[in-house]
């Protein structure tokens, strides 16, 4: 009866849900207080429920209950136990009980650290989490119920997709959904300030911190996918703008952006209305791309294609929750003002609200490639597919001037600006970014035999955003340190100061690291036979041999090529996987990683029968690792901002704005 308490779970929790969605939202409108305390214990109840049903499909799964048409038919007998496992958000079904369940902890984590913010504020923010979460256990209940019974129940399993039977995949998944979901946080408390007409710079202030888990999350999920994509799907790229990875790279865009608005209205008290519309946008676009992934009109190594009528209930959701969002947003608009008073143009506000703007369009246009396509193939039946010259077209050049402007913000003053000041403060970092790009360019031209511009325009903006934030760091500690207090004023800087520096410097990183391997890389696609030697750049692949392997589901032919550069050689192991059940082959490329390269080797197809012989892909990438380096970064930087007390909810200092006037509210 495993599967049955399983529904039961998700049944009780529907019904809890609709409690937290009406109750205290209505408490909190008629002054009614008991119906208000209610929002805490409902959150509260709904996460135990939640999990109760998750910890019952994992127990299906470990005990290899076939029974249940979802395990059958995402598991298998001879699957270790670790994919048996995480097969839970291998599929359709399983993937949806995760976004509820993640979404309950959320909440439930919005009611305990809320403890010290306005009863009623708090109730409309746990009454829109309600709202949403109403919706997910509406689509998994009567749509994609993960606990259906298979009668009569099959002998085995049909195994789960080889793509997923990886390590990056148990911790892929759930980080990427925690910043997916996470967007729901800022989302519900921007509709609690519409609601209730608390338009000032509190609302932003306390879901700040919520948005930085939200997009340290989302970081992270992305850096793992993309860390995947290279090194199981076997092409050799990281990146290759599929739709499902536009899917969560567009929130990502302007979650950043609202970050920084966000920034504006807690500091300044402006930005009100950006902070509130970028913050129903970014949960829109994670919507969006739940969509995308789930509806079946994509086909993806991410996607799960399935029926026409859970796309429509999700669109008609998505369609629900933006509507009612845009149209409270139009009902207060004339209400929430700018606010901040005015301020120059060179001022750290109107940096900000550049790259706020530019980073929306950056999201637009990848918007408008992902979807174009799709709404072609309805309108006209015409199927195109939109690449990477599309999205380098047209993104590159709106991200290239935010990246620019990015060094500057972080060190001019707030209302004020003055274009001598900016110079003085940043012209060392930019003298030592002409010096830096001179010497990549004099060694790609004595190393590599050729660099073309738009690897040095990449590096350029890297180094600049590197020495930029490192001379805002300088110019900060270095008076103290003079002083012989250098250590005590280090010490006392805000987490939130060393999180902003190190995303920062993490975002210098990861573009030169991405210029450089992009622009640099050897690429070969050849064949190779049993004591043949090919070359790719400056190393010599020698394939020693071929023999027959037998895993736990499959069996592979793995090579053995001895790699020699100069005087050092080594030996790597790539393989060709068979998966018994699926009938599936699967290439499990080798790598070699080093701080400066990643030596890249993936076999093909044999070309004889006798399979001494293979088609073979060959590829020399520079700066590899200092791509998923400077990723981490950027979400290391989210993390050590939520150290800082003055993030936490409650505990935050009131805005320079707000001191010496209540905030704005309307009637």
């Amino acid at each position: 009866m495993m599967a049955e308490l399983g529904v039961f779970a998700l049944v009780l929790a529907l019904i809890v849900a609709l409690v937290q969605a009406t109750l205290p939202l209505l408490g909190a409108q008629w002054g009614i207080a008991a119906w208000v305390r209610l929002a805490r214990p409902a959150a509260a109840l709904q996460c135990l429920l939640s999990l109760l049903a998750a910890g019952v499909l994992f127990w299906c799964f470990g005990t290899q209950d076939y029974s249940v048409l979802y395990v059958a038919a995402n598991s298998h007998s001879d699957l270790p136990m670790i994919y048996k496992l995480t097969a839970f958000w291998g599929g359709h079904e399983g993937s949806m009980l995760l976004w509820q369940v993640l979404l309950a902890c959320w909440s439930v984590a919005v009611a305990w650290r809320s403890r010290a913010l306005p009863a009623d504020f708090v109730a409309r923010v746990l009454a829109v989490l309600g709202w949403v979460s109403v919706g997910f256990l509406l689509f998994v209940l009567f749509l994609s119920n993960p606990f259906l019974r298979l009668v009569p129940a099959a002998l085995e399993g049909k195994d789960l997709n080889p793509l997923l039977q990886d390590p990056g995949m148990v911790f892929h998944p759930p980080l990427l959904y925690m910043g997916y979901v996470g967007f729901v946080v800022p989302f519900a408390f921007a509709l609690a300030a519409l609601i209730s007409g608390e338009l000032g710079a509190a609302w932003a202030r306390w879901s700040r911190s919520w948005t930085l888990a939200a997009w340290g999350f989302l970081t992270l999920g992305i850096l793992l996918g993309s860390a995947w994509a290279y090194y199981v799907l076997g092409w050799g790229g990281w990146w290759f703008w599929d739709p499902v990875e536009n899917a969560s790279f567009m929130p990502w865009l302007v979650g950043t952006a609202l970050l920084h608005s966000l920034i504006v209205t807690d500091q300044r008290g402006a930005f009100r209305s950006w902070s509130a519309l970028l913050a129903i946008c970014a949960f829109s676009l994670c919507l969006l791309g739940t969509f995308l992934v789930r509806s079946g009109v994509l086909t993806s190594v991410h996607a799960f294609a399935v029926d026409p009528g859970r796309g429509l209930f999700i669109l008609c959701f998505i369609v629900a929750v933006v509507g009612v969002s845009l149209w409270l947003y139009a009902w207060r608009a004339p209400e929430l003002g700018t606010g901040g008073g005015q301020f120059a143009l060179l001022s750290r506000e109107t940096l900000l609200l550049v790259n706020n703007v530019l980073f929306c369009a950056a999201a637009l246009a990848v918007l408008i490639g992902t979807l174009y396509p799709l709404a072609l193939d309805v309108l006209r039946n015409e199927k195109i597919s939109v690449g990477p010259p599309y999205f380098e077209a047209v993104f590159l050049p709106l991200v290239l001037p935010a990246l620019a402007l990015m060094g500057c913000g972080t060190v001019a003053r707030w209302k004020q600006g003055a274009g001598r000041e900016l110079w003085q403060r940043l012209r060392v970092a930019l003298v030592l970014t002409v010096v830096g790009v001179v010497g990549v360019a004099v060694l790609g031209l004595t190393q590599a035999g050729s660099i073309t511009p738009v690897t040095l325009l990449g590096v350029a903006l890297g180094l600049w955003c590197l020495l930029s934030t490192l001379a805002h760091a300088v110019q900060r500690l270095l008076p103290a340190v003079r002083q012989g207090a250098g250590w005590q004023r280090v010490a006392r800087q805000p987490w939130g100061w060393w999180g902003t520096v190190m995303a920062h410097a993490g975002v210098g990183v990861f573009v030169m690291a991405v210029s450089l391997a992009n622009g640099l890389e050897t690429k070969r696609e050849t064949h190779v036979a049993q004591g043949q030697s090919v070359e790719a750049g400056h190393y010599r692949f020698t394939l020693v041999g071929l023999s027959s392997v037998e895993g736990p589901n499959y069996d592979a032919q793995r090579a053995h090529f001895r790699v020699s550069d100069g005087d050092q050689s080594w030996d790597m192991y790539p393989e060709k996987r068979a998966y018994r059940v699926q009938t599936m082959g699967l290439s499990q490329a080798a790598i070699d990683s080093r701080w400066t390269r990643d030596v890249f080797i993936a076999l093909g197809e044999p070309l004889d029968e006798t399979g001494q012989a293979w088609t073979v892909r060959l590829q020399v990438k520079p700066w590899m690792e200092w791509i998923w380096m400077g990723t981490f970064m950027m979400a290391l930087g989210a993390g050590l901002s939520l150290l800082d007390k003055r993030f936490r909810t409650g505990r935050q200092r009131v805005p320079r704005a707000a001191r010496s006037a209540v905030a704005h509210k309307v009637a």
